[in-house]
Order: C-alpha cells, then sequence, then structure tokens
C-alpha cells in the first residue's frame, strides 16, 4: 500500500520533478533530456501546424506578386533564416522574384517597389540554386565556406563587399502538383532562436520547408493559370471587340475609347471628396468589371448588317444607289431630248419650214424640262446627305418628284421608287426607322450573347451592364425600357460615355465630328429629357473627364 502512495504521488509531480533513477545525476541528466525532447515535440508540432496555415493562407492569396513575397516571408519564419531568395523558372535560367535579408535590411521584388538588379541564374550544375532546379532534390549545406561542391564566389564577393558573412544554406526545388520544377527557394544563414547564433539548417526543418516549397508550387501555378486564364479571356474580349469596330473604318477605335471614358469617370467618382457621390468607391475588382463591360458594350453588332453600320449616305445599301438615280435621271434626259429631236423632225415633215415659232416652241420646252431634272436630280443628290435636315417642304418635294414618270421598255415608271423616297425622307442621319430598330438590336444580341458567357464570380455584372447601356432614365430606352435605379450606376456611366464618344467621334459616316462644346450641350439636353444620369453629368463637366482621357488616351497611341 505505501508503495502504491508513493508511485500515485510520483506521477502526479511535473515532468522535471519525476524521480526516473535512484542515482541523482542520471536522474537529473534524464529530466534535462525529457525537457528538451518535449520542447523539440513541441516546436515540430507547432511547424506542422503553422505549416498547414500556411498552405491555407497560400492559397487564398491571388496577387502573384503578393503571394511570392509571402512565400518566402513565411518560409524564412518556418526555418528561422536570416535571408531567403525565390526564383522562378523560365526557360533555361532562374530569374530572381523575391530577395530578403534581415541583417543587410534587403527587401526586393513583389510588393517592396524594389527591382532586383541581378541578371537570370543561368542552369548550369556548378551554381547550387541551378543544381537543385536540375536534379530537383534539396541541399543543405553547413557552412558554404566549406564546401566544395559548387561554386560559391559570388557569396564570398559580396560578403566581402559588405562584411556579411554567409554560412549555412538551404535550397529546395518548388515542385507543382504535375511533378514540374517551376523554381528554387533559397535560404541562408539559419537562426537559433535563443541566442540568434548562425547554425546549419536543421534536417527536420529541410523535410518540412520541402512540403512548404511544394505548397508554394502549386499556389504559383494556380495564380499563374488564373491570371493566364483571365489574360486569355481580356485578350478574347478586346480581340472581338476590335474585329466587330474593324467592320466599320468608321469605328475603329469607339469601343476602346467607351471602355477608356468608362474607367476616367469611375476614377473621378472614387476622388470625389463630397457631393452626391462622396464616400462612393469602386473597387480594383469592379473597375475593371465596368472596364470589361465597356469593352463587351457593342459585341452584338456581330449581327448587324455592315451597310447598316456603315450607312454614310441615306440611298446607300451595298452600293450607294444615288448612282442609279443619276443614271435613271440621264436617261431621262435623252428621253426628253430624243423626243424633242422627234417632234422637230416630225414638223419638218409636215410641211412646217417656214415656222421658226414651232421649232423654237419645242426648243424652248426642252430646255424648260431639262433645266428641271437637272435641278429635281440636284435636289436629290443633296437630300442624300444625312447633314441634311429633311423640312416638311424638301420631304413635300421629293414626293412630287417620285410621282413623275417616264416610259422605259413601254412602261411608265416613277422618277423615284417607293424605297428611295422612303430613305430620301429620312429626318435626319441615314437610317430608315426599320434600319434603326436592326441597328438597336444589337443590344438584345448583346444581351443574349454575353447571359451565354460562364463569367468568374468578379466579372458576373459585366454583361448587365453592357447590355443595359441604352437604356433610359424615363424608362424611354431598350432593350428592356429599364427606368431610374433599376438601372445600375455602372450601366449609366455606359450610357453617358458611350453618347459623348458618338457625338464627338470624328468618323462617323453620317455626321462630321462635333465641336466640344455643341456635345455638352446635346448631352445637357439629354439629361434635360431623363435620358442621362444628371450627377453623372454634371461630374463629367465639373472633373473635366473628357480631358483627362484624351491625354491618357494620345499617350498609349504613342
Amino acid at each position: 500500500m505505501p508503495e502504491e502512495k508513493q508511485k500515485s504521488a510520483s506521477q502526479n509531480q511535473p515532468p522535471q520533478e519525476r524521480v526516473y533513477s535512484e542515482d541523482k545525476n542520471l536522474d537529473r541528466l534524464l529530466v534535462n533530456v525529457v525537457s528538451e525532447v518535449k520542447d523539440y515535440a513541441d516546436i515540430l508540432i507547432s511547424q506542422i501546424r503553422r505549416l498547414s496555415e500556411i498552405g491555407i493562407a497560400l492559397s487564398a492569396e491571388r496577387n502573384l506578386g503578393k503571394l511570392l513575397e509571402m512565400i518566402v516571408d513565411e518560409a524564412r519564419r518556418f526555418t528561422n533564416a536570416d535571408g531567403g531568395t525565390l526564383y522562378i523558372k523560365e526557360g533555361n535560367v532562374l530569374v530572381f522574384k523575391i530577395l530578403q535579408n534581415d541583417t543587410m535590411k534587403t527587401r526586393m521584388g513583389g510588393t517592396s517597389g524594389n527591382p532586383i538588379p541581378f541578371p537570370p541564374v543561368e542552369l548550369k550544375e556548378t551554381n547550387v540554386s541551378a543544381y537543385v532546379a536540375l536534379k530537383e532534390k534539396s541541399v543543405n549545406i553547413p557552412d558554404v565556406y566549406f564546401s566544395d561542391l559548387f561554386d560559391f564566389t559570388g557569396p564570398r564577393k559580396f560578403d566581402q563587399a559588405t562584411g556579411y558573412r554567409t554560412k549555412s544554406m538551404l535550397v529546395v526545388p518548388m515542385k507543382n502538383h504535375e511533378g514540374e520544377i517551376i523554381g528554387v527557394l533559397q535560404f541562408i544563414n539559419a537562426k537559433e532562436q535563443k541566442t540568434g547564433e548562425t547554425i546549419p539548417f536543421s534536417p527536420d526543418y529541410e523535410i518540412l520547408t520541402e512540403s512548404l516549397a511544394s505548397q508554394a508550387a502549386v499556389a504559383i501555378t494556380n495564380v499563374k493559370l488564373i491570371q493566364d486564364i483571365e489574360n486569355l479571356f481580356e485578350s478574347f474580349v478586346q480581340s472581338m471587340a476590335t474585329a466587330i469596330d474593324a467592320r466599320s473604318p468608321y469605328n475603329v477605335s469607339h469601343t476602346r475609347r467607351v471602355a477608356g471614358l468608362a474607367v476616367s469617370l469611375a476614377e473621378a467618382i472614387n476622388a470625389t471628396g463630397d457631393g452626391f457621390f462622396k464616400g462612393l468607391l469602386f473597387s480594383p475588382e469592379e473597375m475593371n468589371e465596368l472596364r470589361i463591360a465597356g469593352w463587351l458594350h457593342d459585341v452584338g453588332k456581330v449581327t448587324t448588317p455592315e451597310w447598316v453600320v456603315n450607312k454614310a449616305t441615306k440611298l446607300e445599301k451595298i452600293i450607294d444607289r444615288v448612282e442609279l438615280v443619276k443614271t435613271r435621271f440621264h436617261y431621262i434626259m435623252k428621253s426628253v431630248e430624243a423626243e424633242a429631236m422627234k417632234k422637230k423632225v416630225e414638223a419638218l415633215n409636215n410641211g412646217n419650214p417656214g415656222n421658226p415659232g414651232l421649232i423654237e416652241e419645242i426648243d424652248r420646252k426642252v430646255k424648260e424640262d431639262l433645266d428641271q431634272l437637272r435641278d429635281d436630280l440636284a435636289f436629290i443628290v443633296k437630300s442624300n446627305s444625312p447633314g441634311e435636315f429633311m423640312e416638311d417642304e424638301k420631304i413635300n418635294r421629293l414626293k412630287s418628284i417620285a410621282q413623275k414618270t417616264y416610259e422605259a421598255a413601254g412602261e411608265a415608271k416613277p422618277y423615284l421608287t417607293d424605297d428611295e423616297l422612303l430613305n430620301l425622307s429620312i429626318r435626319k442621319g441615314s437610317i430608315t426607322d426599320d434600319e434603326r430598330k436592326i441597328m438597336n438590336d444589337h443590344v438584345a444580341v448583346t444581351a443574349k450573347m454575353l447571359e451565354a458567357i460562364p463569367f468568374i464570380k468578379k466579372l458576373r455584372n459585366a454583361p448587365a451592364y453592357a447590355a443595359a447601356h441604352h437604356e433610359c432614365l424615363n424608362g424611354k430606352g431598350y432593350p428592356k425600357g429599364l427606368k431610374g435605379d433599376q438601372i445600375p450606376l455602372q450601366a449609366r456611366i455606359l450610357a453617358l460615355v458611350d453618347f459623348y464618344e458618338a457625338l464627338t467621334a470624328q468618323d462617323r459616316p453620317y455626321k462630321k465630328g462635333m465641336p466640344l462644346d455643341k456635345a455638352l450641350q446635346i448631352l445637357g439636353f439629354a439629361v434635360k429629357d431623363g435620358h442621362l444620369d444628371k450627377e453623372l453629368y454634371d461630374l463629367f463637366i465639373q472633373q473635366k473627364v473628357f480631358e483627362a482621357f484624351e491625354k491618357k488616351f494620345q499617350a498609349e497611341l504613342v
């Protein structure tokens, strides 16, 4: 019984007070060993737990520069290394991406803003980092000054120049999930946590660091893959928009300018310290979403017939049909002349050579008819220009001309066909109501096309913004007739800048580029009519967004 009590009491004692042996010295030694093993085990467990936390953090980061910096920061903290370098394999070289050293107070690459001036490392086995990349295995060197495995001339020269002492080094490959080496992590001078003394890198840390490097490689590969997909998508969007704009020689830079203007106006909102937009801030992702919507806003025009998009005159379709009208009128003139000649011949054959008054009357009448034909043709040619506004008086004259007939192949035909009269009677611009409907349908087509694309989360609203850029606050827009707050702010931004760009464009087929003051005045009328957002218009004018954009746009073209 006493022995059991003694045993129980011993078990309840703290580890350092337990009795392992009757020999006090041996017992003291065993207590120290148990304590050190426990501390070491606690460190390893903590490192393993930290390794898991790092993996989660790495998988969540999407900014490549931040990710690379995070990898080196965490790995150095993990190994207690004084310095660290991250290389990315690009072709046949290792490119410096991150360089850090606490003693030298150095941080280069990543988010530091400090470029790394060193040239890439060639993949030669004499260089330790290149060797690791080529052989796909780690290298752990206690002291590089006493190693002849690799060429350490560079570290020695650096030490001589700076007074630094490069000693221990751990270099591990970064291998992704496909077994591909994408880079190398290099750490120098492991520090003893309590004393700060430079020590070799522990073999246990080497294994854990290799695990961290693999996680880092997968994270880097994922970020690059996402970036590649986003770059591919953006390139596709811009190529498609550029190709659509290029279908019309009058619309070459419209989409690019609308996207840029939209971003410039959103930036003006972000910079507003007071007023209606105070406190409103577009995040970088929201700004990019708006920009993509700008690039996509006219994508539906891929289905719009070119003869509608490029209709420079009222009679233009595949060709400008005014040339057919000219040919017809010239035929009618020749017919009038031939008829007059026929009448003169008949007068002479009927024994009227002594009646010069009849011949003169025929000549007078043919001249009058020809003058009228020439005047009517000149009026038609002028009416064919979209810059000629058609009042009722002009339209009535066209109708009067169209009612006249001439004879061809034994049939009476009108001077102007019904379709020619319809097009020439367009009061403003160059397209008819039916053609305008075809043109406007591009918005519905845009919506339909974009709805079929599985946009990533941070671009999920771009289709809705793009499809609503012709909606009006008063509900008279299209395609859905949205009004007021039903129209997202981003779509209202696109509506304003699209209207502005259309007014000021120098290359439209139906009009000359409008002076800035006139364009802004017309925008103001659109605001009063309830088409455009007043607060956006006021900011657009006050901040002179158009001027800031033009400077940026012209700089990009250089």
